[in-house]
């Protein structure tokens, strides 16, 4: 009996779920799943294009880096997804993509502000941009430091990882994560989209301000306040 099925089929399925999404073409990007009990991951294998994947070809990582078995790599981010799973307690999915607007966004280096309240039911703070990465990380260990760039990040903005489940890699792209591998791409389309809007806003009224604050507080707690009312109860 394979112990690591059901992670393989939670990986194998989100990755699926990034190319129907339209998050990444080709193989620019990655899902994985993570066990806590186990403290392992099944992330996609680096370079494999979505139509090839399989649920075989998942590679199986512990948090210490090591491959648990397989024949093939795993993704060129597995540290980023290593670090995250490590440094962030409580989630259990992690999705990377280069969708073109998240991926714009980080470019210009620029958080993505609350505008309206498609962004509030899904977070009352503005997506965080990262700085960019020193000359002296990119040299030690790139997809190790991307991680230790997201963590740094988190903390000196004193954010909850668990509340602020996206972030923008200055002038990488996204990575979002979440209590599945599944709500991972979830959030990842649901970033896209938010980057999409703010972009148009920005085309229509370069001075836009972001949505007031108590309107922002109305739509988070009517879907995760402790009286929500949001969907069927």
């Amino acid at each position: 009996m394979d112990a690591y099925k059901t992670l393989r089929e939670e990986a194998f399925e989100a990755n699926l779920e990034i190319k129907k999404q339209n998050l990444a073409i080709y193989t620019w990007g990655n899902a994985s799943a993570f066990d806590p009990d186990k403290g392992v991951f099944a992330i996609k294998p680096s370079g494999v294009p979505y139509d090839e994947l399989s649920l075989e070809s998942m590679v199986l990582v512990d948090l210490a880096g090591k491959v648990i078995e397989s024949s093939l790599n795993p993704s060129s981010d597995t540290k980023t997804h290593q670090v995250l799973y490590r440094e962030f307690s409580g989630i259990k999915g992690i999705t990377h993509t280069h969708s073109p607007y998240a991926v714009a966004w980080a470019q210009a280096h620029k958080p993505v502000p609350v505008f309206g309240t498609t962004h509030a039911d899904h977070g009352t703070e503005e997506v965080p941009c990262t700085e960019f990465m020193s000359p002296k990380a990119v040299k030690n260990d790139y997809e190790l430091e991307t991680g230790n760039l997201i963590v740094e990040s988190f903390r000196k903005k004193k954010l909850n990882s668990i509340h602020v489940n996206m972030v923008l890699v200055a002038g990488h792209g996204p990575f979002t994560w979440g209590n599945s591998a599944a709500q991972s791409v979830y959030h990842g389309a649901v970033l896209e989209e938010i980057c999409k809007m703010a972009f148009l806003t920005l085309r229509l009224d370069p001075q836009a301000k972001p949505l007031p604050e108590h309107i922002i507080k109305k739509h988070w707690e009517r879907k995760h306040g402790p009286d929500a009312y949001y969907g069927q109860q």
